[in-house]
Order: structure tokens, then C-alpha cells, then sequence
């Protein structure tokens, strides 16, 4: 099954994503992605391939994320996060657990994007552990661990409870990574479409003139332009 995966993904490929996709993904020398390597297959392309080999055992499923190709560790996550949905309580701790084991080769920021809320943030929900494993990767020294704990976070906003959201991005607020500086702003903008805006509010004047312009930018992206002037000039 792995063999003719592999084949159909090489079907797929499109040589103008294929010289794309480094760039676009940062995987020059020097850049967080260095060395990765890339096909060409689109997400689209990847998820009906995903969906086709639904089934695959986790020892298969290994062989796609510890894979040197990106499009193969995207695809071997897409399918852990379709086999975590369809799972019972026991199979989900179990692609869970396998989940992070895994967090070097969850190398890149759609991979986490793509994952860690679904897995993570879903199997965490009603935990007593939650904050604690959370905490636990937003202090680590990997930048893909510390991204995926606040990603995770994007299943609690989506239900309307932004109290985790807020905890873990107090705890990167100051992150020098761009990755980690966007990954907050982002969800500090869902907090403010989806949960509480005023809670938003509230946090960006408490922040907003020591935090990174970067998270800044992407939390107050949908207020007014006169409002986002106002933070960004230190105004408010």
C-alpha cells in the first residue's frame, strides 16, 4: 500500500510547485526548513490521496512522516487526523501518543497547522493534564513543539473557550521566532472573531506596546484602520 501511495502522490506532481515550494516554505540555506524536500503535489491533491489510503496501519503511517519528502509527511498526517476523528477513546490516546513522538518530523508550520489542533487540542479537551502538556510544549527549545501547543489551542477558540489560547500566548508573547510571533497573533484574532473581542481588547492593551510588531499585525487585522493605527503607533 505504501509503494503505490508513493506512486500516486508522484502522479500528482506539478514542476512549477516542485521549484515553488522551497522558497515558499523556507527551505534554503539557513532558513527554518533547510534541506527539506519537496515533490510538487498540492494539498488538495494530497488530502484526496489521504482519503483513499485511510485505512493505513501506524507502522505505515511512520514510514510517510519520517520521510525526507514534505508531501509525504503532510499526507501521512493527513491520514492520522482523519484515523483520530473515526477512532475510539483507546486508538485516539494511542495516535496521540504517537503524535508526539513524532514532533521532529512535524517540521513545518502546515504541517503543524494542519495537525496539531485535531490531535493535540482535541484529545486534551476534558483532560486534567491539558494546561500542563500545553505549558509543557510552549516552553520547549523546538520551535515546531512550542507552534503546535499554540495551534492546539485553535480547537478550544472554534468552541468558544479562549482561556488556553490566552495562557499559552502569554507564555510566547515575547517568542524572537516569526513562526511563533504569527501563530499568536493568529489566534488572538480568533479569540476576538469567534469568542470574546473585548477580551481582545483587553489583552492588546495590557500587550500591545511590548509585544512583536509581527503578532501584533496579525491580532489586530480585522479592526478598523483607524483602530489599527492606533495600536501600531502606540496610540491607544
Amino acid at each position: 500500500m505504501l509503494q503505490e501511495l508513493k506512486k500516486e502522490l508522484r502522479a500528482a506532481v506539478d514542476p512549477a510547485k516542485a521549484a515553488f515550494f522551497p522558497r515558499f516554505f523556507k527551505a534554503g540555506p539557513g532558513q527554518y526548513a533547510e534541506g527539506d524536500k519537496f515533490l510538487g503535489v498540492t494539498v488538495p491533491n494530497q488530502r484526496i490521496i489521504a482519503k483513499k489510503y485511510k485505512d493505513l496501519s501506524l507502522s505505515v503511517i511512520e514510514e510517510l512522516i519520517t520521510s525526507s519528502w514534505h508531501e509525504e509527511r503532510l499526507t501521512g498526517l493527513l491520514i492520522l487526523v482523519n484515523r483520530y476523528k473515526k477512532a475510539d477513546e483507546v486508538e485516539k490516546k494511542t495516535v496521540y501518543n504517537f503524535y508526539l513522538s513524532h514532533t521532529k518530523n512535524i517540521n513545518n508550520w502546515d504541517l503543524v497547522d494542519t495537525s496539531a489542533e485535531h490531535i493535540v487540542g482535541s484529545f486534551l479537551q476534558n483532560r486534567p493534564e491539558k494546561m500542563e502538556v500545553l505549558t509543557k510544549l510552549a516552553h520547549s527549545s523546538s520551535l515546531w513543539e512550542r507552534r503546535i501547543s499554540m495551534l492546539s489551542t485553535f480547537h478550544y477558540i472554534k468552541q468558544g473557550n479562549p482561556g488556553e489560547a490566552i495562557e499559552i500566548a502569554e507564555i510566547l508573547l515575547q517568542d524572537t521566532h516569526d513562526l511563533i510571533q504569527k501563530a499568536v497573533g493568529w489566534m488572538l484574532r480568533e479569540i476576538g472573531k469567534r469568542c470574546d473581542q473585548q477580551l481582545l481588547i483587553e489583552f492588546l492593551n495590557e500587550h500591545y506596546l511590548s509585544m512583536p510588531r509581527t503578532a501584533l499585525r496579525y491580532a489586530i487585522e480585522h479592526f478598523s484602520e483607524e483602530t489599527r493605527q492606533k495600536y501600531l503607533n502606540g496610540k491607544i
